[in-house]
């Protein structure tokens, strides 16, 4: 039986748009961005096709780590609004046809929630074991610190109690004892409340670090011997809710670790997972001119031994730093001399801090080329905020707050954003030739030539192309370094797709396995293709350029 209902996969084709609430819009002329501010742009966010609105941390917090410091898992923090104005918003963005997902924290809390206040007290506390804690010294741990321009050890003394607490992260986030049912519990009850509340699943943050018994006591690692079944369990609790909610997971790992965390053919762990290893890939390609290190990354995929439900989110920028871990010294090196040659540019020694469009030297042929390709990649497009109509950073703050800026949505001087005195605002605005002045909405909105009006074309064209998102894929053989040409498939759909990492306009040469005559049908302009008689066809492609060519079979009726 053919089983044609796919609507509980709808994250198969969507349009993620991440933001931080407090830099998106302030309604109330506070300087902070609110929940009631959002909830008025939610038709701009419609307009330009987003389908999917990932709210970064909303929750109280001494925003510390940009709201990751979490203070109580089932508040709101009162400078955005409150749990009505978070309703309200989920309600309008559902009115629009567009689900919300939140973060959901379960490595880490602040040192602030009331559950390691509590920890504290002592150490028979009730509370004691919601946290992983070490009575002896512990080791040079320096090199397992991942912010190492911040933190020098993954351990912190307590002075209070005498003994050494996790902390993976920031001192100031005290990571949870996963092991503990208690905490188990607890999460799952964090998770039950927001889904009550309309929410369409959560990216879950961190992943690797709490499926990690390091720390633990020799009972909780027994305990928790296998990690994964704690993460199979969180699915099946999300299902049982919300059978079409998803969990989006950060899992920055090799490929060939993916699996186990997407549950392997079964599928029943992450839903999604974000392509860390491909993104680094598009900037070693952008960075040589050379598309073979992310065509060799597609070809890496694992989707031989991951379920056809799971799926990955391709992005070229998020909230964090734009991580390159996974290159190799001289990789890294290369792609900083291009991209981010000076030190304020770079963060962690393994990440830049900057917007995609100041990288690209504001070339408008090579940000639309890579917006192109966003879209056309095997998978689901996330956007940060402002990518859209391409903005760019603030290195005078620091780390990653250098991308979280506020949105520009006007030619003035809170760039829109607010009615308060520029001073008072949440975070200055970005200033110089990617300032509100040259880069805003308004602007944006009313040029034809704008990156907003090309970013709104590629996802109306996803949208329009299930083969995109549902498909399987193959990189196709031809003779230049700087193109990727793959093909797409899903049921009797079918496209081809170039892009061209140089500057200099070519001819591919392609040879498909279809009948003579076929057509290929150009979706971002006119043109058609046809197949010859050797199955054969060559194909114009311009310097940073990028084509979407449906293939139309004699008779097909498909949209084009």
């Amino acid at each position: 039986m053919r089983i044609t209902d796919t609507s509980d996969l709808w994250y198969k084709n969507a349009v993620i748009y991440c933001l931080d609430v407090e830099t998106f819009f302030d309604s109330d002329g506070d300087g902070v961005g609110d929940f009631e501010g959002l909830a008025q742009r939610v038709d701009y966010l419609a307009e330009i096709g987003v389908t999917c609105l990932w709210l970064m941390p909303f929750y109280p917090s001494p925003n510390l780590d940009d709201g990751y410091d979490v203070a109580d898992f089932f508040g709101v923090e009162t400078r955005f609004g409150d749990h009505g104005d978070l309703v309200e918003l989920i309600r309008t963005a559902k009115d629009r046809g567009m689900r919300v997902i939140a973060d959901l924290l379960v490595n880490h809390t602040s040192d602030q929630h009331p559950w390691f206040v509590e920890s504290r007290k002592s150490k028979d506390n009730p509370y004691r074991d919601f946290y992983v804690w070490r009575s002896d010294p512990p080791p040079d741990t320096s090199a397992e610190v991942v912010f190492p321009d911040e933190e020098d050890s993954i351990w912190e003394k307590d002075e209070a109690t005498g003994e050494w607490y996790l902390h993976h992260f920031y001192k100031h986030q005290p990571d949870l004892n996963i092991a503990n049912p208690l905490v188990q519990d607890a999460i799952a009850k964090v998770m039950g409340f927001w889904l009550e509340l309309g929410l369409d699943g959560f990216r879950v943050d961190a992943v690797p670090f709490f499926l990690n018994d390091l720390g633990m006591s020799e009972r909780d690692k027994q305990d928790f011997s296998e990690p994964h079944e704690y993460l199979r369990a969180l699915r099946q609790f999300l299902q049982r809710r919300s059978g079409d909610g998803i969990l989006l997971g950060e899992v920055n790992v090799p490929f060939k670790d993916q699996v186990e965390f997407f549950g392997g053919k079964d599928g029943d762990e992450l839903t999604m997972m974000f392509d860390f290893v491909g993104m680094q890939a598009i900037y070693l390609s952008l960075a040589r001119h050379d598309a073979r290190p992310l065509a060799e990354a597609l070809k890496d995929r694992p989707v031989g031994t991951i379920s056809p439900d799971s799926q990955y989110a391709n992005f070229l920028r998020n909230h964090d730093e734009l991580t390159l871990d996974k290159l190799n010294e001289t990789e890294r090196q290369e792609v900083f001399a291009a991209f981010g040659p000076e030190p304020e540019m770079q963060l962690y020694g393994r990440g830049l801090k900057r917007r995609v469009p100041p990288m690209l030297g504001g070339d408008p042929r090579r940000i639309k080329m890579a917006y192109s390709l966003l879209f056309a990649l095997p998978g689901t497009p996330v956007l940060f905020y402002g990518e859209e109509i391409g903005m760019g950073e603030n290195l005078d703050r620091p780390g990653r707050l250098a991308v979280r800026t506020p949105m520009q949505w006007a030619n003035d001087p809170t760039g829109g954003f607010s009615t308060a005195d520029p001073a008072d605002l949440i975070a200055p605005v970005v200033s110089g030739s990617y300032g509100p002045e040259h880069v805003n909405v308004a602007d944006a909105r009313r040029d034809p030539e704008s990156l907003l009006t090309h970013v709104s074309a590629m996802a109306r064209r996803y949208r329009e192309c299930p083969e995109l998102g549902w498909g399987t894929y193959e990189v196709l053989d031809q003779p230049h370094t700087s193109v990727l040409a793959h093909r797409t498939s899903w049921d009797t759909a079918s496209m081809v797709l170039l892009h061209n990492f140089g500057p200099d306009a070519l001819t591919v040469p392609l040879t498909l396995e279809e009948e003579p005559g076929t057509e290929l049908v150009d979706l971002l302009q006119e043109g058609v293709c046809t197949v010859g008689e050797d199955g054969g066809l060559e194909l114009a492609l311009d310097g940073y350029g990028y084509r979407w060519l449906r293939v139309q079979h004699p008779g097909e009726r498909r949209l084009v």
